[in-house]
């Protein structure tokens, strides 16, 4: 019985998480499976895995195939280097303490630019945050100042009617005169 590690799809439409298994080559895609290894959650920036690192090890000792996609998830969580290192052991060219030396700062390095990554992230998102604050405020501050125009230009217009209504008012007063002294 051949055995592949890959992933089985879980999730809803449109949001896929995937959990990394061992299974039968021969197992359905969401099927029957021997051991899960981990989870891949590809809908967070960076995605986010959760991986057994000694039990994919094993499997992998054991002469588990994994996938193209699995296989790029064991190498980004340092599952291959781990194997490999396993292997210069065996044939004498490390010793153990080496090897977990060596596995140790290559994850340290690893852990490192991905805290690098979603720092930068952060940092862009809060960026633009802030970018649409100002242009809010700035849209806010025309919006203002155009509401107090237009009510200078209603208490102006208003004072004119006031003006024109007293006008009106004494010149009908005028005529009126004007009427009686003519008859």
């Amino acid at each position: 019985m051949s055995v592949k590690i890959r992933l089985q799809r879980h999730g809803k439409k449109g949001k896929p998480f995937y959990w990394i298994v061992a299974a039968d080559a021969r197992a359905k895609r969401d099927g029957k499976f021997l051991e899960k290894i981990g989870t891949y959650n590809p809908n967070t920036n960076p995605a986010t895995i959760d991986l057994n690192l000694d039990s994919a090890v094993q499997w992998l000792h054991n002469g588990a195939q994994p996938t193209d996609t699995a296989r790029a998830i064991l190498s980004y969580k340092g599952a291959l280097l781990k194997h490999h290192l396993d292997g210069g052991v065996r044939k004498g060219a490390l010793t153990q303490e080496q090897a977990d030396a060596k596995l140790a700062t290559w994850l340290e390095e690893k852990t490192s630019k991905v805290d690098a990554k979603k720092d930068g992230l952060s940092k862009v998102q809060a960026d633009a945050k802030a970018k649409a604050l100002k242009a809010e405020q700035e849209v806010n501050a025309k919006r203002l100042a155009a509401a107090e125009e237009a009510a200078k230009a209603a208490e102006a217009v208003a004072t004119e009617e006031a003006a024109a209504e007293e006008v009106a008012e004494e010149a009908p007063a005028v005529e009126e005169n004007n009427e009686e002294t003519q008859a």
